[in-house]
């Protein structure tokens, strides 16, 4: 008897969901593969953290997992056809009073990389790159200044909408739907989901990839079946942060033209980082706050869980005033004066998962077979966006490597979050 047509239905259509398709249908062209998101792939705005203007591509890292994955993914952006045309290798300039900047050609060296353009410029040396863009930007307590000339940016809407056709090109199948439930089998296995217009889609695997969406959509599992394992607890939590974008006209434009990623990590009482990405096509150049904010809500079931606003679009495009003015503490932190006279607006409230480590979730859910986990970017995850769904493909196979399987593990040593300058700590209603 010939055996079954391996079939996945994956939740959400962002990058983990995306390149996951996208690894499935590759290594299976007979597989059915289900993308099933609240957003077409056409549709204008989206409520995915990996929909967004532009993003940071970089294998600066202090971590050298991250740096090697990142790098492997580097090469696919610079390399492969369907992914080179969105990608700018713009440069980076990364302002930090850790040391970050010798931790970073450190790995690249024990790596076996190229430390050709990479450089940890003295302060002073520093402020004249780039045209002196920077010579106004917070150094308070910074010794040294990352400059990597191999790092950038890529066109994230762009990117995404292109490898979700060539997904669908390939036969990966997409629903349009909002998912409200899983469906189970009468041994407790999970067999398919059921969307909020009632229609129910099964297949053998069933893998969450729904971001910020993720613990509030445990949550209901958990309180429709009795069983308390399926909550995410302190595994993930929901969590935002601001971005903003100013339109530069003239001289202006063509001074910044040649402008590289600049991340800003001063002051760190305020978080993790602000930054600033290089002008787009249309000469936007857009920043990002520092605060980063949970949105702590009563769900059904009287758990008290961060999730997006309960709204279709999430209320991305409402963003307080004080999340306006961290923008703007941004724009000043990098450029100071130079900024006074632009007009940053288009702000936008963009949420994703964040665990206690900032590693993702990529691994098997202990509560049932049949359901997996692949999600919490993190703020950091969208630029292995052309190699993490072959991760993904690994850990449903059982051939992911064993350092990877305990880091990206279910179940794993929650580490203290006063340490993850990502964990959220404001409220959203506070700001």
């Amino acid at each position: 008897m010939a055996s079954a047509r391996p079939s996945y239905i994956i939740v959400g259509a962002g990058v983990f969901r995306t390149s996951t398709a996208l690894h499935l249908i590759a290594k299976y062209p007979d597989a059915s593969v289900t993308l099933i998101d609240r957003n077409a792939p056409d549709d204008p705005s989206r409520v995915a953290a990996s929909w967004d203007w532009n993003k940071v591509v970089r294998a600066d890292y202090r971590n050298p997992l991250y740096c090697r994955l990142a790098l492997e993914a580097q090469d696919v952006w610079r390399q492969d056809p369907l992914w080179r045309r969105f990608y700018h290798e713009s440069g980076i300039y990364w302002i930090s009073r850790t040391g970050f900047a010798k931790e970073v050609i450190d790995n690249y060296t024990k790596l076996g990389r190229s430390t050709a353009g990479l450089y940890s410029l003295p302060v002073e040396e520093a402020r004249r790159q780039y045209g002196g863009i920077f010579d106004e930007a917070d150094y308070t307590g910074v010794e040294n200044v990352l400059v990597n000339k191999t790092s950038g940016w890529a066109d994230a809407k762009g990117a995404l909408r292109a490898v979700t056709e060539k997904a669908i090109e390939l036969g990966v199948k997409f629903v349009t739907a909002e998912v409200a439930s899983l469906e189970f089998d009468d041994d407790g296995n999970c067999i398919g989901v059921r969307t909020s217009d009632g229609e129910t889609h099964k297949a053998a695997h069933i893998i969450l990839s729904s971001g910020a969406f993720t613990p509030k959509l445990l949550d209901g599992v958990a309180q429709a079946t009795g069983k308390d394992a399926f909550r995410a607890g302190d595994r993930m939590i929901a969590a935002g942060v601001t971005t903003g974008l100013a339109q530069l006209e003239g001289d202006t434009a063509k001074e910044f033209s040649e402008m590289p990623v600049c991340i800003q990590e001063i002051p760190p009482e305020r978080g993790a980082s602000n930054g600033s990405l290089p002008l787009n096509e249309d000469n936007m150049l857009k920043w990002w706050g520092q605060y980063i904010f949970k949105n702590t809500q009563a769900m059904p079931s009287g758990q008290q869980i961060s999730a997006p606003p309960a709204f279709t679009d999430y209320a991305q495009w409402k963003v307080p005033d004080a999340l306006l003015k961290d923008v703007e503490f941004a724009n000043k932190a990098t450029f100071g004066k130079r900024g006074e006279a632009w007009e940053i607006k288009q702000h936008r409230i963009c949420w994703d998962a964040v665990t206690p480590s900032e590693d993702f979730i990529i691994s098997p859910h202990a509560a049932c077979k049949g359901l997996y986990i692949a999600t919490c970017g993190s703020f950091h995850g969208w630029k292995f966006f052309p190699i993490i769904g072959g991760y993904v493909v690994r850990m449903l196979d059982g051939t992911l490597e064993p350092e990877l399987q305990s880091r990206w593990a279910w179940d794993r040593e929650i580490p203290d979050v006063s340490r993850n300058k990502v964990w959220p700590v404001k409220e959203l209603r506070d700001l």
